[in-house]
């Protein structure tokens, strides 16, 4: 199963990490001050991902 964990660092700063259902770590967050904050970040992914393009760069 996939997942988004939200977790504290140790700056203190809120971050989430999404997680594959072999519990891989797929990505991470940049640091958010407060946790409404990175759990708005997982709202907008969550809506928007399936619209997401591909920028191959090679």
């Amino acid at each position: 199963m996939y997942k988004f964990e939200v977790y504290k660092d140790k700056a203190g700063e809120f971050r989430f990490r999404f997680r594959a259902s072999n519990g891989e770590v797929m990505f991470s967050s940049e640091g958010y001050k407060a946790k409404a904050s990175a759990q708005s970040a997982i709202e907008s992914i969550r809506k928007n991902v399936p619209d997401a393009g591909l920028d191959d760069q090679t």
